[in-house]
């Protein structure tokens, strides 16, 4: 059975209207009408002017159908250059959880590939997130603690990250084709990328492991595409091509642009070419001398074309490079191509029609490499046609292309599903201070949500089909965190011993924003815990009232003085202990009632001067004179300084006039008397020299009483 088949190719300078028959798996090119734009109504691949366009696609149309019938339906190709390419992640913690099953890693991927649509999106901020399909992903890398693993099914550990790389069609790009399409009351029969349609006549399958570069080289832009292990890798585009050669002829022969486009087309075919310039002048030229002319173009042609293919290859020259499409004719360039990629002359080669395996043409068609990406796209709409599918994703109606077999994960994509509605929200997590240290607990996990495709449950990796009825029930949110004082710390146990003979036991103290807490109590976000011990020594002995002298009050001169308390004498075990020394499991602890205060150590205390002191000696005997400097009163009766004080007793102390110890002190604290016979002369010394008895002395001082 014989098959038609109506394809277009629509490119920056020309529409191609292709007629293909299809019988037994080969293909016969009945008919083919090319027309050029009438003005600049293609950019990048990208359609700007829709009527312009399709006033051209009628032409071809109407041309055809008077030849062969009615044309209802045609095959198109996008611009590989329309693709974006863009890398995402996702790190999870997995700390709490395991990754158990395969849907877990895919709906991760999931989330990977929406983030590499955000990245997208803030590069292209006039962009909306509805305006890209995505066309296809693949993983990069899987990690475990940010080191690459070759699965994450079943690990354990704090994080989990997913690498990926996504393909995204920017939706005006197919709709501004169905747009052309209908204004020239045509309908769309298949979608197919350009880059893939020239691979799939001239790269088959058994070929396609091998790293291949395929160029096409059209007027405005030169379209890249990269093959290696069986697939696609990179698709690329450079805004230079066959106009580039054109406008170096314009240029320099002083022609209109297409003058020099026909010269462009003669120059392999001819060894010499004659040309009118804009002024009227006619001039024979030599191919030699053209090829000359356009030399320096054709260098940065190819070099733009070869730093691209690098690029898009990881900056590795590919294995051979194919170059179809009008622009390829042009002299010396796969040469020119060759050296830059410092590849053998015969790596890279124009392929056209002859290539082709199974396709035959009429013969008022002349085979040229410029038929070989609109012939490809009628054969590769045929042989692996992307159509529409329609579905309803919680009854919103979705519409994909079939750019490769669509799952469930495609759809949740398109219907703008966030990967966080996958799962419940997490519980909100307590954070609390314990003993110094921020502790986090956190909040419970949320479940997944289910996903019924068609009424039954599915996965993202799940195959969908037209018509299909796909409906998420929600997981439900996690329990936000909360937790005890318990949950944080250990109770804590008591700790017997004894003290003075009897049985005794201390705790530490738990504290919950500064205020005793039970082991029961709850915690609240960025509450304080803190253990307050209770084992050291001067705290068991001060909460089990261990014994010590009661602190009291005296007066000096008026003034109320606080003395310090006196603690009691203690040993641990037998022993004197330290001074930071912590009770200890069975410990005897040994008290003693400390001493009672002297009147002399309280003034000691308070700086207190009782006395003043002169030791001297007299008639060459040593003598201590002591002169009362403060008068000491216990419960209004006068005291000396070794008395020891009670609690109960009331102290003063009274500061004397502080006059010096004179000569006469000396007889209060001797048994020297004065003789009887008042008129017998005598004489006062010290340390040799006269004195009166009212003139001070001083310690050191040697008194004497001579008689005559």
């Amino acid at each position: 059975m014989v098959t038609k088949l109506f394809a277009l190719d629509i490119g920056t300078r020309s529409v191609v209207g292709i007629v293909l028959e299809e019988q037994d798996d080969s293909f016969h090119i009945v008919d083919l009408i090319s027309k050029e734009h009438k003005e600049r109504s293609m950019i990048d691949g990208q359609i700007h002017n829709i009527v312009s366009v399709a006033s051209i696609i009628q032409e071809i149309k109407d041309e055809m159908e008077q030849t062969h019938g009615p044309l209802q339906r045609v095959s198109v190709a996008a611009a590989g250059r329309s693709l974006k390419t863009s890398e995402g992640s996702v790190t999870v913690d997995i700390s709490e959880r395991t990754l158990i099953s395969k849907e877990d890693i895919n709906r991760l991927e999931l989330s990977a590939v929406q983030n590499a649509q955000e990245k997208l999106l803030s590069a292209n901020q006039s962009e909306e997130e509805d305006h890209y399909y995505c066309v296809g992903y693949s993983v990069l890398h899987y990690k475990l603690h940010g080191e690459k693993i070759g699965s994450l099914i079943d690990q354990t550990g704090k994080q989990a990250t997913v690498e990926v790389i996504a393909t995204f069609l920017p939706r005006v790009v197919v709709e501004s084709l169905l747009a052309a399409l209908k204004r020239a009351d045509l309908e769309m029969d298949a979608l197919t990328l350009e880059p893939i349609a020239a691979i799939n006549v001239l790269v088959p399958p058994s070929m396609r492991r091998l790293n291949i570069a395929l160029v096409d080289i059209g007027a405005g832009t030169s379209d890249i595409a990269i093959v290696s292990e069986n697939t696609v890798t990179a698709y690329g585009m450079v805004p230079v091509a066959g106009d580039e050669i054109t406008e170096a002829l314009s240029t320099h022969y002083l022609l209109d642009f297409p003058p020099a486009e026909q010269m462009k087309r003669q120059i392999a075919a001819n060894d010499s070419l004659t040309v009118q310039d804009i002024l009227g002048f006619e001039q024979e030229v030599s191919a030699e001398e053209v090829i000359g002319v356009i030399s320096p173009s054709v260098k940065r042609l190819a070099a733009s074309i070869a730093d691209e293919i690098m690029r898009l290859n990881h900056d590795a020259p590919p294995q051979a490079v194919m170059i179809v499409g009008g622009g390829g004719l042009t002299p010396t360039l796969t040469k020119e191509v060759s050296l830059r990629l410092e590849l053998p002359e015969n790596r890279v080669a124009i392929r056209s029609l002859d290539a082709l395996s199974g396709v035959s043409l009429a013969d008022h068609i002349a085979p040229s490499p410029a038929l070989v990406t609109p012939i490809g796209i009628a054969i590769a709409a045929q042989r692996a046609p992307i159509h529409y599918i329609s579905l309803t994703v919680n009854g919103q109606t979705i519409r994909l292309f079939e750019l490769k077999e669509l799952t469930v994960g495609d759809a949740l994509l398109a219907a703008r599903v966030s990967a966080r509605q996958l799962y419940g929200r997490p519980g909100l997590a307590l954070t609390v201070k314990v003993n110094g240290q921020w502790q986090t607990i956190p909040g419970g996990h949320g479940t997944s949500t289910t996903i019924l495709q068609n009424g039954k449950e599915a996965g993202t990796k799940d195959f969908i089909h037209d018509h299909d009825v796909i409906e998420l029930v929600f997981g439900k949110d996690g329990a936000d965190a909360s937790a005890s004082v318990g949950d944080l710390l250990d109770e804590p146990k008591p700790v017997t011993f004894q003290l003075n003979g009897r049985p005794a036991a201390v705790t530490d103290e738990i504290l919950l924003n500064g205020l005793p807490a039970a082991i029961d109590a709850p915690v609240a976000d960025r509450d304080e815990l803190t253990v307050n011990p209770a084992g050291s020594i001067h705290t068991v002995l001060a909460s089990c009232a261990a014994p010590a002298a009661d602190p009291f009050s005296v007066v000096w001169d008026g003034v109320t003085h606080r003395l310090k308390t006196r603690t009691a004498v203690y040993t641990v075990n037998g022993e004197k202990p330290a001074e930071d020394y912590h009770i200890q499991e069975g410990d005897v602890i040994e008290t003693e009632q400390p001493a009672p205060f002297s009147l002399r150590e309280i003034a000691n205390d308070l700086n207190i001067v009782c006395e003043s002191r002169a030791d001297v000696t007299f008639n060459g005997k040593p003598v201590v004179i002591k002169k009362q400097r403060t008068a000491v009163y216990v419960n209004g009766q006068s005291a000396t300084p070794d008395y020891c004080v009670h609690p109960d007793d009331q102290v003063e102390f009274k500061s004397l006039a502080g006059t010096p110890i004179i000569f006469s002190d000396v007889f209060s604290f001797t048994d020297f008397s004065l003789p009887s016979q008042s008129a017998a002369a005598y004489r006062l010394l010290r340390n040799g020299e006269s004195i009166r008895f009212n003139e001070p002395i001083f310690g050191g001082d040697r008194l004497e009483i001579q008689f005559d």
